[in-house]
């Protein structure tokens, strides 16, 4: 657990600007109120190095590294503490690094990569669970977004496992238009995020709904999702302010993923008064859950036009739990110093 030593943060990620995603959101929210709560954050990001595109997605940018000069790197940072958020070249080099030098240090599950694997490549999950246990087992605490997932992983033989939680940014994330009865005979089904073929979106753009499909975000699929679904409304990538408008606008925010271990757009999209129609996975199950705030189904049809009869201000009264301060305050108490006596976890710690 942190203390007042640790003052200067050092993150490793794999993920940050340009990509639009969730962790990148999630950094860069959690960066903000550190800073607020006087802690000193610096990042290294594949912005530092030469880079070669991602097989399969092009927009991101996979670093070129070696431990060796992620080891030049921290030690000439010298942070109190350091947390190793990705999976990725920077991750793996990072993670090298600090074991070679004694150098304590968390890491996070922002992505179900087993299941992003098998969902893009077909990687048997019997190959990659392991694999990712091997780059978190040197870890003093393994951040998870939701209980589920905080479960999931100590089942899988992942600890100890600390639960960090999400937030949204409710001065950008409010009803925008008055909430009107929604027109039964013509609503609006709204899906955020990246286009690429972990989020299976064709699960939802493939149903026979009422009224129209939105779908905001940008990624490889597109151009193929355009073709296959002309009648669909696509918006592109929208700055925040548009995009909490479109949250506002439509009737159903859905869900279609069964690989994120959070959603952030779920907890935005119910910010606005906007239900969640979802698949009854991890994710959805401890973002929306029982709350009235949506409906999680196996038939995701089904959830969605279930979502046409609820009540809009379940989902504001859900969105209200999700803030960055209380989850950022968690990331922080989670840190280790870099060096010195270390905490004892429990298997799992959800404070």
């Amino acid at each position: 657990m942190s203390d007042a030593t640790i003052q200067r943060l050092l993150i490793v990620t794999d993920a940050w600007h340009p990509q639009v995603n969730g962790v990148v959101r999630t950094l860069g929210n959690t960066c903000l109120h550190l800073n607020a709560m006087g802690v000193h954050v610096e990042f290294i990001t594949p912005a530092l190095f030469k880079t070669l595109p991602c097989p399969g997605d092009r927009g991101i940018a996979l670093a070129l590294a070696t431990s060796a000069r992620l080891k030049a790197m921290i030690g000439e940072i010298n942070p109190d503490a350091l947390h190793i958020a990705t999976e990725g070249p920077l991750g793996w080099a990072a993670r090298a690094a600090a074991i070679e030098q004694g150098w304590a240090h968390t890491t996070a599950y922002h992505t179900r990569f087993p299941e992003y694997l098998k969902a893009r490549f077909g990687v048997p999950l019997a190959w990659s669970y392991p694999l990712m246990r091997r780059f978190h087992r040197h870890a003093s605490a393994v951040l998870a977004p939701t209980p589920a997932i905080v479960d999931s992983l100590v089942q899988r033989g992942f600890g100890p496992v600390v639960h960090w939680s999400r937030g949204v940014d409710h001065d950008v994330f409010y009803p925008r238009v008055a909430q009107a009865p929604i027109n039964q005979a013509h609503p609006i089904f709204l899906y955020a995020g990246r286009l690429a073929a972990e989020k299976n979106i064709d699960a939802f753009l493939q149903l026979d709904l009422p009224g129209q499909k939105w779908v905001a975000g940008d990624g490889p699929l597109a151009q193929t999702l355009k073709r296959r679904y002309p009648d669909v409304r696509f918006l592109g990538v929208l700055p925040a302010n548009a995009l909490a408008l479109a949250y506002s606008q439509a009737d159903v925010f859905v869900f279609p993923s069964l690989t994120d271990t959070f959603g952030l757009v779920m907890a935005e999209a119910m910010a606005c008064g906007l239900p969640v129609a979802a698949f009854n996975v991890p994710g959805p199950i401890d973002v929306v859950g029982q709350s009235g705030a949506g409906v999680l189904s196996d038939d995701l049809r089904q959830a969605c036009l279930a979502c046409l009869t609820l009540d809009r201000a379940q989902a504001l009264a859900r969105a209200k739990q999700f803030s960055w301060p209380a989850a950022s305050a968690q990331f922080y108490r989670a840190l280790t110093p870099m060096r010195g006596p270390q905490p004892v976890y429990s298997p799992i710690t959800t404070g």
